[in-house]
């Protein structure tokens, strides 16, 4: 349990004006801690790189430690779990991001490193067509035990939560607000049944409002929490693309469902895949292909390597690389082979059916 001193020092951190999250990163390395960042001269502060005189004075002001020993209080009181990007329970693929939060603050019963995570986005002003995909698609992956994380805003978000409920998935809201409201308000029953499995987050501390800038901040969280981002509806120009190119730069796979020339909420999809942004996907079943998922256990356990299989020159570039180096993460297979993630996914998929390579926890491969 972090000493209260040490978190209120963490808190504060993050809200002096000017610094983000790389930054907050910078000081603390070159400080040798975070109480380090208050005490420093500002001479020392000076010498930091990136660090000029408007922000080292900030720092030197100390105006947000009394800040901070408030939001302490209303963590306490509200059974609010904080974490720091250097806790050992800081989410896994959100440390990978340069700008992930320096400080998450979490609600509920969440295992962020599950072994599948999808994100689903889309509109809040949803079709039909965009919630029976949803549903279906969530549904489809229950056997998965995937951990589903949206927004919980209006529209495909609610129906990600919902569904992923009614089908006992784990499932996370990102809020891009304070955990001492809920916005949508309609969405207060929902977020209590997430809190039994799942829950909600954000880096934001109490009394932070909705506001419109908050959102793209927010969708970095939700971008990068996730193996691959699911796009379900958007419009041209949404928040929902600012999420998907976020995830795209976070060296994630993006998927997007097609829809209808002419349609509005169709027209964000169509242009990711236009852009090769997003892989075209048109159910669940595309999804764990692409990503390497397996959905049969007892079968992949039976599975026996033919001496004569037929392998095309791709299948066999990734051999070659197991063979080269043993036991590989799959992100490292993509890296050394040169291909994309969701290529590199599929290929493994079908070389695993073909008996030639098995898949291990945490997304590891080795040859049969």
């Amino acid at each position: 349990m972090i000493a209260e001193d040490e978190l209120h020092y963490r808190i504060a951190l993050t809200l002096i004006p000017g610094v983000g999250d790389i930054t907050a990163k910078k000081l603390i390395a070159y400080c040798g801690g975070v109480a380090p960042v208050f005490t420093q001269k500002k001479a020392q502060l000076l010498t930091i790189p990136d660090v000029g005189p408007v922000l080292a004075k900030a720092i030197k002001e100390q105006n947000v430690l009394k800040r901070a020993e408030e939001e302490v209080k209303f963590i306490s009181k509200n059974g609010i779990t904080p974490i720091f990007y250097l806790d050992a329970n800081y989410p896994k693929r959100l440390k990978d991001c340069e700008d992930g939060p320096v400080m998450l603050y979490t609600q509920g019963d969440i295992n962020f490193d599950n072994q599948r995570v999808l994100s689903i986005i889309g509109t809040r002003k949803n079709t039909d067509y965009g919630k029976k995909i949803t549903e279906q698609v969530v549904e489809q992956l229950a056997p998965l035990d995937c951990l589903i994380v949206s927004g919980l805003a209006y529209g495909i978000d609610t129906i990600s939560h919902r569904e992923a409920l009614k089908n006992n998935l784990p499932t996370v809201g990102v809020v891009a607000h304070g955990l001492d409201m809920v916005y949508p308000a309609q969405n207060r029953n929902m977020l209590e049944k997430m809190k039994a499995n799942g829950g909600w987050c954000t880096d934001f501390v109490s009394g932070t409002i909705p506001d419109r800038m908050n959102f793209p901040r927010r969708n970095r969280i939700i971008a990068g929490l996730a193996d691959a981002t699911l796009v379900i509806e958007a419009a041209e120009k949404s928040g929902t693309l600012i999420t998907a190119d976020l995830a795209h730069g976070y060296n994630r796979d993006v998927f997007a469902v097609p829809g209808n020339i002419g349609q509005e909420f169709s027209a964000g999809c169509n242009k990711l895949i236009r852009e090769n942004k997003a892989a075209l996907v048109t159910g669940a079943e595309d999804l764990v292909t692409m990503l390497g998922w397996q959905t049969d256990a007892k079968h992949a356990k039976n599975i026996q390597r033919s001496l004569f299989v037929e392998l095309n020159p791709e299948e066999q570039l990734l051999v070659d690389v197991l063979k080269a180096n043993g036991l590989t993460p799959i992100d490292e297979i993509g890296f050394k082979s040169g291909l994309p993630p969701s290529k590199c996914s599929s290929l493994l998929f079908t070389l695993e059916f073909k008996g030639v390579v098995r898949a291990l926890p945490g997304k590891v491969y080795e040859l049969v």
